[in-house]
């Protein structure tokens, strides 16, 4: 059932002027089905909404326009709603299968590429779980954890109370990690007949990889909702897979957190989409609201980001009901639902602070508290009403912030306060000397976005439609707003409602992209949050019944031909220029074969394995350590998840083997952690990727207040290092460096040395301890 078939028997002139008043509604915008205007125009309808109910096939007691009152005319009318609804009924099975088709192969597409990629399917075990790089290989140790642990129970129990991942600490990881969806699919793999016939590693990635047919999906839906045609939902999935690299990594980091949660994440704003719809019946809205809840939950338990995400969300729903564009009950739901899946993934997580402490769950609480006892709102005039709105958002952002001090000191949480210094020193508000920030600001994926996104994005014909859409839309959000604000929406005439009515739908997914937008603008790793939506909402433009109607009223030529034949023509010769000029390239990219190769971490890897004890504790890089969490199963000092205070202090510590300090020191740190080995990596002691100022070698300097190595300018107050750089200088036998460490292994890449427990130096002159492995 559409959304126009909550309408009623009442749908005809006499409602619509009866809801005149109410422009951030305005149910005469026109979300229907293509066979619905057709049905208008031959009654006469036009575009107002005189001719919905016989475009239902609705029998309406009232005459509608151009029917005279005639009641065999009626009944004419009423005739062809059975061949109607079956139209209706092929157009949305032909939608839906290509939909699936669609997603089917861009979840095909991106394991051929990941199969192809490292040849996948013929590496070795250690191999395959090396691939997992970074914080992905730690993720999925978890998975592979559970799997080996003797029970479902013990390996939960593991999980609860884990003393491998972060020596000398007992860490509840299903509280500080975001994890459940590798316990589930390990729990789901063990209940499964599948063991025989699909190896472990298979079953993950390939759930992984059919998100992206979820993904896929749901912006497909979105786009056809809004624009009420399958033809845009065709165009953004079709733009989505050929802007690959905008829009997804999936291929080679398949268990980051994010190919988790963007799926739900594009579910919920479908979700979301569809209950700001017009004319839903209260039981529609409440099973769509039930879905923005599951879609919003599944979202916030897959990724640690999820308040920062909802936070932008809630202020979007905040914009949209200070303009009076979503009616105050939906807004309300709306805010209910984002607290609500908070505080359900807060219980799983075992009352995880964060949550509590987040910024999203102080405003809307803010904002419902605010809303309800300033009352008068929404009367006055216009100047009167801005000033109202103007003192309305100074409290709500006042007590945001002052409910989440007082939080944030109750629980005295300071979890997340690496990220707030992110942002000041980004914007220039912070030290530029933080260690944690500076390590944030020197990734090129936390860097502005490039400009040549915009390049590849214009070479398939995206960026046009897309900057057209967002320009006419936020204009007409502009009137809109500024009419609704004015209190004049009453006196406005049809032909005023049709050039610029706007729907709550469209106006909250043009809210989003602009919003989300300009966060994938300050931010690179941002832009997979915004490029889906992109290609949803470039779809619209081309083929909604909005912006062309406009278009052809403002150029005086609007009839229902002429808009039938533009929103069917002209996506068809996109995508006709699309299959012609990528369809080749995508095929060449499935079949390009590649050879994962990384033979020093395998020996790394493998000399661990069987020459270290497993109950053996290495410090390292946080990028390493999660890999040999994941092949050896050995304890760590540290890893890559950043969203722990004392983590982050142990990681700077730890990473003190490539600052210029004395063995003693660093021999001090590493036992204070509970490290027993060290592993020590030429690709970071002789650093060349970044420039000068964002090496870690010059982070650490600056941190540590020491000038920075080779030609360049320092900082007046930074002053010469008193000692080597301790990387550097351990490899040349030093006896006070052999009295602490002894070299166990070597290769090109990696230098591992076990630490000394005894406190008495080597004699003068004293070999570095043990042979080279």
């Amino acid at each position: 059932m559409t959304s126009r078939e909550g309408a009623g028997k009442s749908g005809g002139v006499r409602k619509k002027q009866e809801s005149c008043s109410l422009a951030r509604v305005n149910p005469s915008s026109g979300h229907g089905s293509e066979e619905e205007e057709e049905r208008r125009a031959e009654s006469g309808g036009g575009g107002g909404g005189g001719g919905v109910a016989a475009g239902l096939g609705v029998s309406d007691n009232a005459p509608t326009k151009g029917s005279g009152g005639d009641g065999g005319e009626n009944v004419r009318k009423v005739l062809p709603a059975v061949p109607s609804r079956l139209g209706r009924a092929v157009a949305m099975a032909t939608g839906a299968a290509l939909a699936a088709l669609i997603g089917s192969f861009q979840a095909w597409r991106v394991f051929s590429i990941h199969e192809n990629l490292l040849w996948f399917s013929s590496l070795e075990e250690v191999e395959r779980e090396i691939s997992f790089r970074t914080e992905c290989g730690l993720y999925y140790s978890y998975y592979k954890q559970m799997l080996e642990s003797p029970s479902i129970q013990q390996g939960l129990s593991d999980l609860i109370s884990d003393n491998a991942t972060e020596s000398r600490r007992t860490v509840n990881l299903l509280q500080r990690m975001n994890i459940y969806q590798e316990v589930f699919l390990s729990v789901l793999y063990r209940i499964l007949p599948i063991q025989e016939y699909l190896q472990p590693v298979y079953f993950y990635i390939y759930t992984v990889f059919a998100l992206q047919a979820v993904y896929v999906i749901a912006l497909y839906i979105t786009s056809w909702m809004l624009s009420g045609s399958w033809l845009a939902g065709v165009l953004t999935a079709t733009w989505y897979i050929i802007n690959r690299v905008d829009t997804t990594r999936v291929e080679f980091t398949i268990s980051l957190r994010e190919n988790w949660s963007l799926p739900f994440f594009a579910l919920q704003v479908a979700a979301i989409t569809c209950y700001l719809r017009p004319r839903l019946r209260p039981l529609q809205q409440k099973v769509v609201l039930w879905l923005v809840f599951l879609s919003s939950f599944c979202f916030c338990l897959t990724w640690q980001f999820n308040q920062f995400i909802l936070l932008v969300q809630a202020l979007i729903v905040f914009g949209l009901d200070c303009l009076d564009l979503v009616p105050p009950e939906q807004v309300t739901s709306l805010y209910l639902v984002q607290a609500s899946s908070l505080l359900s993934v807060w219980a799983l997580q075992f009352c995880n602070p964060m949550i509590l402490g987040s910024l999203v769950l102080s405003f809307i609480v803010a904002a419902l508290f605010v809303r309800h006892f300033q009352r008068g709102l929404r009367t006055g005039g216009l100047l009167l009403r801005l000033a109202k709105l103007l003192l309305h958002t100074v409290l709500v952002l006042s007590l945001t912030f002052t409910l989440n001090y007082l939080t944030k000191t109750a629980l005295q949480l300071r979890s997340d306060e690496h990220i707030f210094k992110f942002i000041k020193a980004k914007f220039g508000f912070g030290s530029t000397r933080d260690f944690d920030a500076n390590l944030y600001l020197c990734e090129e994926a936390f860097g502005l976005l490039p400009l040549d996104t915009f390049e590849r994005l214009a070479g398939t014909l995206m960026v046009y439609p897309y900057l057209c859409t967002l320009s006419v839309l936020l204009l007409m959000l502009l009137m809109v707003g500024l009419r609704n604000l004015s209190g004049s929406s009453g006196a406005r005439s049809q032909r005023e409602e049709e050039i610029i009515g706007l729907g709550p739908d469209v106006s909250y997914n043009l809210l989003h992209t602009v919003c989300f937008g300009v966060l994938a603008l300050s931010t690179m790793r941002m832009k997979y949050l915004w490029t889906g939506h992109m290609c949803a909402f470039a779809a619209y433009g081309v083929c909604g019944k909005e912006l062309w109607g406009l278009y052809l009223r403002v150029i005086r030529c609007h009839s229902q031909t002429k808009l039938r034949l533009i929103r069917y023509t002209i996506p068809i010769v996109i995508l006709a220029f699309l299959y012609y000029k990528f369809w080749p390239k995508l095929m060449e990219e499935v079949s390009e074969l590649r050879e994962f190769y990384d033979p020093d971490t395998v020996e790394l890897m493998t000399w661990i394995s069987s020459k270290t004890s497993k109950k053996a504790v290495f410090a390292g890089s946080m990028q390493l350590l999660a890999g040999i969490k994941l092949c050896t199963g050995r304890t760590l000092t540290n890893h890559p998840h950043y969203e722990d205070r004392e983590l982050r202090e142990r990681t700077r510590q730890v990473y003190q083997v490539y600052a210029r300090q004395p063995p003693e020191e660093v021999h001090r740190i590493l036992r204070a952690a509970g490290a027993d080995y060290v592993v020590l990596e030429d690709s970071i002691c002789y650093e060349r990727r970044h420039s000068r100022g964002c090496r870690l070698r010059d982070l650490l300097d600056v941190a540590n207040g020491h000038i920075m190595d080779g030609p360049g300018e320092n900082d007046p107050d930074l002053v010469p290092a008193p000692h080597p750089r301790f990387c550097e200088e351990i490899k040349r036998d030093a006896p006070e460096f052999g009295a602490l460490f002894t070299r166990v292994f070597r290769n090109k890449t990696f230098h591992a040395y076990k630490l000394r427990k005894g406190k008495k130096r080597a004699r003068a002159g004293g070999r570095a301890g043990e042979p080279d492995a």
